[in-house]
């Protein structure tokens, strides 16, 4: 199994395998639940196994409403036991968003696996998209909320 993303506390993790949650490291850092030496990797089986979440929102950058489907953000760090006060979200093209780890717990921010009922193509938005859910609150139809969202996150580095 290939990871889809990865966490880890300060240098960038690269993830190329996932192995079984028994075989999770000892504590440390902050990324306390551990499956590779350097932190924790996500494939789609482990999304899909925590919490789902949907929720049909407007974007800035569709016509019509989306719906997202996938875990929040909080039940992502929470499963990997992160903690820090920032996470940093790498995107392949070096594209990278820093949110505030209080955003996760004060919102509803959404690591979406699926879009209106369906994977996320890779072609256009990749496997994953970190989305706020904008139309909840009116201070997060915002640019700041806008470019803190990410398409094709391959690593969230915790600091």
């Amino acid at each position: 199994m290939r990871p889809i993303l990865c966490l880890s506390a300060g240098l960038l993790a690269t993830c190329a395998f996932v192995l079984p949650a028994h075989a999770l490291a000892p504590p440390t850092d902050k990324v306390a639940e551990k499956n590779t030496t350097r932190g924790a990797a996500f494939d789609l089986a482990i999304f899909e196994g925590l919490s789902p979440r949907t929720f049909t929102i407007r974007t800035p950058w569709d016509k019509q409403p989306v719906t997202f489907a996938g875990p929040l953000l909080r039940d992502v760090l929470a499963a990997a036991k992160a903690s820090g006060s920032s996470i940093k979200a790498l995107a392949p093209n070096d594209y990278q968003t820093l949110i505030p780890s209080a955003d996760a717990q004060k919102f509803d921010v959404i690591v979406a696996h699926q879009i209106n009922g369906a994977a996320v193509p890779v072609r256009t938005k990749g496997q994953l998209l970190i989305v706020y859910s904008f139309d909840t609150k009116a201070e997060l139809q915002s640019t700041v909320y806008y470019e803190q969202s990410a398409r094709q996150p391959k690593s969230m580095t915790i600091e």
